[in-house]
């Protein structure tokens, strides 16, 4: 789906009721904005969250230990403790 936006002279813009009720932002929110070579993607909080987290999935190979509590685990072996 494709939106026209309009911005104010003072760089604020308006995301329609509709697309606010459908991303969960009916209460207000944040939106993280990402400037990319093709243009701009928002995206809401749990969005950028599933985004990083199937980064961090594809560089660890889907390992749990890859993950924190991995290397915490690790460095309490490594510790003694």
């Amino acid at each position: 789906m494709t939106l026209q936006v309009n911005i104010t002279p003072n760089g604020r813009m308006s995301l329609p009721a509709g697309v606010r009720k459908r991303l969960g932002l009916t209460s207000g929110g944040a939106v993280f904005l990402e400037e990319t070579e093709d243009g701009v993607v928002l995206r809401t909080a749990a969005q950028a969250v599933a985004r990083a987290q199937a980064l961090a999935k594809q560089y660890t190979g889907g390992h749990p230990e890859a993950g924190v509590g991995g290397f915490l685990a690790r460095r309490r072996e490594d510790s003694g403790e």
